[in-house]
């Protein structure tokens, strides 16, 4: 017997919906809005802040490979990989060598906030609803 925990396509796209949203919090409940921010090791940050995306997109991995709509699930992995593969060169070659100029570290840091955010999930669900009423006009 297969347990299926969403009836719809619908349900899974909001229960991944609030996981999204629950992590994002989190992180910035517990971690980036915290006063003992400054006291944690770069590192150690980095390493946080990775596992906090990643956990991300592999929770919108699984709810919108699910869907019938494949083009999102392309559309999450390019954009997920791409920026994550930016994000981590950054955050290597400040390992190895040094910081770099504040600019680069303010484009990493939003390259993670809209990776953690529920906007990219919530802006896909949008593009896709208009997409399906442009096609039945």
């Amino acid at each position: 017997m297969k347990f299926n925990l969403y009836r719809n396509e619908r349900q899974r796209w909001v229960g991944g919906l609030l996981i999204i949203f629950v992590i994002y919090s989190l992180y910035y409940l517990l971690f980036a809005e915290t006063n003992y921010f400054i006291l944690i090791p770069r590192m150690l940050r980095h390493v946080i802040k990775f596992i906090a995306t990643v956990a991300v997109y592999l929770i919108g991995t699984h709810h919108l490979g699910k869907l019938k709509d494949r083009w999102m699930i392309y559309l999450w992995h390019l954009v997920h990989i791409s920026l994550l593969v930016t994000i981590t060169l950054i955050g290597f070659y400040s390992w190895l060598f040094s910081l770099q100029n504040i600019n680069v570290i303010q484009l990493a840091k939003t390259f993670q906030e809209f990776l953690i955010s529920p906007v990219l999930y919530v802006g896909m669900a949008i593009l896709n609803n208009s997409l399906v009423a442009n096609k039945k006009v």
